[in-house]
């Protein structure tokens, strides 16, 4: 196999750094020794000059890398199948299906979105690990919809600091349980950890730990004898955001499986009391086709990483969430918003009939 090559150009941030600080950052399944020890072999030149271990890159400078040696930190690969909504040489938006981690953990070293990605990335660069996704940002286990993923180094970083700072625009559809009486409204309640030590289950009680504000939009998109669908923009990020927020409400997506209303937790059945709920597996009982919580995350806006333009993606319902509306509808008693069913599934009904 032929040794892999790149051509790079030092970036802003990263004037001043040392040269394997430099490279470590691009080549993120390298770590520092390795990258060392190639740049001791010659492996790299600044400006076409050889490189020395102690130099110092600056803005603009042309370094020209040959990776005489393997990575040393390879995230392992597995060819699950990935639904592409957008591809280029920095980003990756894919429609993840639901029962996908976003990273392994756990019980589930792969099959992770990580790794799915990974393994696209090798066959695309054409050897193992010189390329390593960077997932920016997460939706729960068993929700379904958007993810945008990182290429490279300067995408990650700029697409990390769009999130961070929520200069992005995140849309959800969910089935809850109940009938929300207002059309629209604005579910306005601080989110902290719940005191159970489970800190990854979260609550809008007052004794919840470290309590942030939180914000999420909604709009009724169609009701049902005993269940609503919604349409749901979280203005804040927090963990279990828009399940909580309903829940709170009154209001629990069919199918979660730890949030009941008014904050009330289900008791959790792990084995192991420090797992992390999103790790489970198993479906949930709804007397519904669908079994997993009923969240889907349809619409995703940002700016570019690299070029800077706003780009807009959406994802259809999923299977299981249209069989789901379908048996509702069946049952009788239905009203919908056809305006905002357009608005939120692409201009289109989100499922077909009525």
């Amino acid at each position: 196999m032929s040794l892999f090559t790149a051509e790079l150009f030092v970036e802003t941030e990263s004037s001043g750094c040392r040269i394997d600080t430099f490279l470590e950052r691009h080549f993120r399944n390298y770590t520092a020794w390795r990258l060392q020890r190639i740049v001791r072999g010659g492996g790299v030149t600044i400006n076409f000059g050889r490189a020395e271990e102690t130099d110092r890159v600056f803005y603009g400078q042309r370094v020209h890398v040959t990776l005489l040696e393997p990575p040393d930190k390879l995230l392992r690969s597995s060819p699950e199948e990935l639904s592409i909504v957008y591809e280029d040489d920095w980003l990756l938006v894919v429609d993840k299906a639901a029962g996908m981690i976003a990273h392994p953990a756990g019980e589930y070293p792969t099959g992770s979105l990580a790794n799915a990605v990974q393994h696209r990335l090798d066959q695309k660069v054409g050897q193992k690990g010189i390329a390593r996704p960077g997932i920016v940002h997460r939706i729960d286990r068993q929700t379904s919809g958007l993810m945008a993923i990182a290429l490279s180094y300067t995408a990650h970083r700029n697409l990390a600091a769009t999130f961070e700072a929520s200069r992005v625009s995140k849309t959800y559809v969910a089935l809850v349980e109940g009938v929300i009486k207002r059309d629209a409204g604005v579910i306005d309640a601080p989110i902290g950890r719940t005191p159970t030590g489970r800190q990854v289950l979260m609550t809008c009680r007052a004794d919840g730990l470290d309590r942030r504000p939180s914000k999420t939009h909604y709009k009724v998109i169609e009701r049902f004898t005993n269940h609503t669908f919604v349409v749901a923009r979280p203005v804040t990020g927090r963990n279990h955001q828009i399940r909580v927020h309903f829940a709170h409400l009154g209001h629990p997506l069919i199918g979660d499986e730890f949030y009941e209303a008014h904050g009330v937790i289900k008791p959790l059945v792990l084995d192991d009391p420090n797992a992390d709920p999103d790790e489970i597996d198993e479906g949930v009982e709804t007397g519904l086709p669908i079994r997993r919580h009923a969240l889907h995350a349809t619409q995703l806006a940002f700016a570019h990483p690299i070029t800077g333009t706003w780009m807009e993606f959406q994802a259809p319902l999923p299977r299981d969430f249209r069989e789901t509306i379908d048996e509702l509808r069946s049952r009788g008693g239905h009203s919908r918003d056809l305006d905002v069913a357009a608005n939120s599934t692409g201009g289109t009904s989100p499922v077909p009939g009525g």
